[in-house]
Order: structure tokens, then sequence, then C-alpha cells
């Protein structure tokens, strides 16, 4: 069977609900990061046969035909748009793959972007007259029981794991350390916004004044909501020969479905899986992006997985951004991909998601 790479990978700054990119729509958001990737990679968007979009909190309809043709892809690339919440940045990269190991496609364009600041207003109708009423989490399971809150839900995980908040709080503040002293080649300017406005030098003691959203849960700990998009490029192995690209290999990934309880934990599944299909042991990575949605989340994600802590988020997480759902997990990739080029080897992504979802992705450069 064909393989798959990433050629190219960029995202844009991250910013917190109702800054910089609050007038933005999620085309011209997602724009000049798609573009940026193309450019990149060397590829005409005459060359992309299809684009993937994962969004979570849009409107419904095709967000990704709109992206698409904002962008100037040719009229023929339809556009297909993904909703699996979080998982879902990663999800269209695991999309992607497969359809250029079906040989549908050379080139797929594949990744998120969320507006947080443009979402719209969505309510709950009632058959028997009552007025509707305005939500903000959709359901994820069909039990109102086992469909907790998202900060309730990693309280929970904290308190079942034995994971404190001071633990918690750690993790936040050298998310933020590493984040400031890293460098990210990945962030393509928009407008005067450079790059990832949310970081800080966060301390214990600004950890300890955060306001309590449950429990051990803090507004420290947990990613805020922001606005955001990444793309990727990947090609098939034909293509990269042909090309004589320096590529990234697309080894394997996979999406598994646990405890919708306990959704934090469900990657731990999913990195075991995609480890066992790319035949990879835990040391032989040399990086791992885990999503930082809450710290006790990456956590127990480090510990479950048995991920040496070293390699985990080398340059800060979520934590020292933000979280735009959508686009969260290729921005993971985005991350890895660009680590893998300085420095050849093997690493994963994965990320969490409401409903109790895992999605991991293993990469490689030679």
């Amino acid at each position: 069977m064909s393989k798959t790479y990433l050629i190219a990978a960029r995202r844009s700054p991250v910013v917190p609900r109702n800054g910089a990119f609050a007038h933005l729509s999620i085309e011209e958001l997602a724009k000049p990061v798609l573009l940026a990737a193309l450019n990149d990679a060397g590829v005409s968007p005459t060359d992309v046969g299809e684009l993937i979009v994962s969004n979570a909190l849009g409107a419904g309809g095709n967000p990704a035909r709109i992206v698409a043709l904002n962008a100037g892809l040719p009229d023929r690339v339809a556009g297909l748009s993904i909703d699996r919440q979080c998982a879902g940045g990663l999800d269209a990269l695991i999309s992607a793959d497969a359809m250029i190991r079906s040989g549908q496609h050379h080139i797929v364009v594949a990744g998120g972007v969320e507006s947080y600041s443009r979402r719209p207003l969505r309510y709950q109708t009632f058959a028997d007259g009552r007025d509707p009423v305005p939500y903000d989490q959709a359901r994820f399971t069909p039990w109102a029981d086992r469909d907790p809150d998202m900060a309730a839900a990693a309280d929970q995980l904290a308190r079942k794991l034995g994971i404190s908040k001071t633990e918690q709080d750690a993790w936040a503040v050298e998310s933020h350390a590493k984040a400031l002293g890293g460098e990210h080649p990945e962030i393509v300017p928009i407008g005067e916004t450079i790059g990832d406005t949310f970081t800080r030098n966060l301390s214990v003691r600004l950890c300890e004044k955060a306001p309590v959203v449950a429990g051990s849960i803090t507004a420290a700990n947990m990613a805020v909501a922001a606005d955001g998009a990444g793309f990727v490029v990947l090609a098939s192995e034909e293509f990269v020969a042909d090309h004589g690209i320096d590529a990234v290999e697309f080894v394997a990934g996979k999406t598994l479905g646990d405890d919708p309880v306990l959704p934090g934990i469900a990657p731990v599944k999913a990195i075991n899986a995609v480890l066992d299909m790319a035949n990879v042991k835990v040391g032989d990575l040399i990086s791992a992006e885990i999503m930082e949605a809450f710290a006790v989340q990456a956590i127990a994600c480090q510990q479950g997985a048995k991920l040496p802590v070293e390699i985990v988020n080398r340059y800060g997480g979520a934590l020292a951004w933000g979280h735009p759902i959508g686009a969260s997990g290729a921005i993971l990739a985005a991350r890895l991909f660009h680590q893998l080029l300085r420095t050849k080897g093997t690493g994963v992504a994965a990320i969490a998601s409401a409903g109790g979802l895992g999605s991991a992705v293993v990469l490689r450069s030679d």
C-alpha cells in the first residue's frame, strides 16, 4: 500500500474569543493559513484534490466549501466538513490519509477552523409550546446522567486518578513557560497578530487566585475558549517522489470511543492502538503533542500512555494559548510536523473529545 506524507503545515495565532479575531469569519480566518501551507509545499491551488475542514461551532451547512471557495481553490474541490468536536482536526488528517491511500487524490488539504467569537446562538425547542432555551454544550450521549459538563468531568477525572490541583497548576505554569521560551515556526501572522496572545508569565500565585470552575478545575488550569485555524497539506508517495519534497510520513491514525463520563482519559487507548498499528514503542518517540483542554487531561494521558514527560508538549500546549475546538487537533499536527522537520524521528499527537472519544496519529521523518 502506498504511503501518505505531510508536506506542509501551518496555523494561525490562537486568540481568546472576542479578541483580535472577533471580526473574522471562519473563511477569513482560514484563508491565510491554508494559502501559506500551500505556498510552503510549493503546491498550486489547482493541484488540490480535496479540502477537509473540521468545525464544531458553526451553523451547519458545509463550512469546508465556503473555505475552499474563499481561498480560491478550484470549483471542483467540493469541500468536506466534519464535526467530531475537539477530535475533528486530527480526524481530518486521518480521513485525508484514507483518501490518498485509496488513490482518490494526490493532494488533500486537511485541518480545522473555529471562531468562538462568531459562533451562532443555539436554542433547544419543545413540542409542548415552552419557550426555546439557549444552550452552549450540545448533547454527546443519549443519557443525561452520562453526559457531563466538560469541566465537571475533568474534576471527576482528577479525583479518580488522584491528580491534585497543585499538580494541575504546576503543569499549567510550565506550559506557559515553555510556550514563551520556544519557537513557533508554524504560525502564520494574521493582520497585526503575529503570535498567541494569551501566553503569559503564569505563576503559582496567579493560579491560586484564578476563579474556580469545578472543584480543582480553575480558569488557570483549563484552556480558554479561542479562535484559530490550522491546515496540513498531505500528499501521495508518488507526488513526493516526483517533486523531491522534504516530507514527514503519516504512519498511522486511530480514533476510538471510551467511557463518555471520563472523556479526558480516552486518548490513552487511541495512543496505545496507533502505536501498535505503527509498530512503534513509547521509547521510540522523540516528541508528543498532547491536547491540554485541561491540565488534568494532559497529565492523565501522559501518565496513562507512559509517555516520558520531557517529550510532551516541548514548546507549551493549549493551556498557554487556548482551545479553538475544531482546529485544535490540526494545530497539534502542525506543531509536531515542524518539530520532526527539525529533528528526525517519530512523534505522536493525541486529543480527547466530548462523548468519550480519543484520536491519535503517528508521524515520522527519516
